[in-house]
């Protein structure tokens, strides 16, 4: 099929078919546009037909409509690797952007150089996620700041290589406290604002680690499935207000997977089907779909993103 449009806007526009269905999704955004599918049946007579006012608006929607304008996103472990990743995807949809980090200032101003870059708004928190008190301030900043809180991804976390004949309880209980008290905390606290407005979405970042025995890692599992079950659970008691899904990436290309030897990750590499590790910017794609009205119908579930390492069934 051949549209044939012109761009003077006054012209009259022909479609040499019989028969055209148009469907144009149309995205929210503090504009006020509206939200939906719009499906335009067109029956095409000898003469063909004019089509302007669907183009005008069809340009309207590329040119102003952003899927995430205004929304206010916290993003724990903002600073680098999958949560800078995630900042960039967000904020280049429009969204608003709290960008916490625990230790490296530094990393996380440039990620907030980035947000402002792409024409968003941001700021940057240090808070240690697995500290109540400073996830309490890390909240009340962001909503002073930027307002009520429409999207959290807990994505801080810490990742070492432990056998359970290594295994010692203050490092156990250093792993608990940063990746599940870590991603309790925020989403309690975030949750509060989310449930009284009627209005949430979350995305919980977790490891395939919590879907499979490694030994190597025993801690780091065990954390990552409390925070697959974690989102699980809170998803139902909270829906349908509140959406919550967690990610189980496989072996991501970022700072973190620097506990393992070369030797170790190009194994990985090898056993992945797909033959390779991931990207950050792959993990911040799923992310961006999960937040949005696109999942609509999601919550409680985990997303594995492996290359095809680890598969549910």
């Amino acid at each position: 099929m051949n549209l044939l449009l012109h761009d003077d806007p006054l012209g009259k526009q022909k479609i040499r078919w019989k028969y055209v269905t148009l469907k144009i999704i149309v995205i929210v955004t503090s504009a006020g546009l509206l939200t939906g599918t719009v499906l335009m049946k067109v029956i095409i007579g000898p003469s063909g037909v004019d089509v302007n006012g669907v183009v005008v608006f069809l340009r309207r929607v590329e040119m102003s409509a952003k899927e995430f304008e205004g929304k206010v996103v916290l993003v724990t472990g903002g600073s680098r690797g999958i949560g800078r990743a995630i900042c960039h995807r967000l904020a280049s949809e429009g969204a608003r952007i709290s960008v916490n980090y625990q230790g490296n200032q530094r990393a996380a101003e440039a990620t907030l150089a980035d947000v402002e870059d792409m024409g968003s708004e941001g700021i940057v928190i240090q808070a240690d996620v697995g500290k109540p008190d400073e996830v309490t301030r890390m909240v009340r900043d962001t909503e002073s700041r930027l307002g009520p809180i429409d999207f959290l991804v807990t994505n801080a976390g810490i990742a070492e290589m432990e056998s359970p004949n290594e295994m010692h309880f203050e490092a156990f209980k250093r792993m608990m406290e940063v990746n599940v008290d870590g991603t309790y905390l925020p989403l309690m606290e975030v949750g509060k604002g989310m449930r009284s407005r009627g209005f949430g979405r979350v995305v919980c970042i977790a490891s395939i680690a919590g879907l499979r025995p490694r030994a190597s890692q025993a801690a780091y599992g065990v954390s990552k499935a409390a925070v697959i079950a974690l989102a699980r659970n809170v998803a139902e008691g909270w829906a349908p207000a509140v959406r919550i899904n967690s990610i189980a990436p496989g072996l991501i290309e970022t700072d973190m997977i620097q506990v393992m030897s070369a030797e170790q990750r190009s194994a990985i590499a090898e056993a992945t089907p797909m033959k390779r590790l991931g990207q950050p910017d792959e993990i911040a794609e799923l992310t961006a779909f999960l937040l949005s009205e696109r999942a609509s119908f999601i919550t409680g579930q985990c997303y594995v993103a492996s290359g095809g390492r680890v598969t549910l069934p």
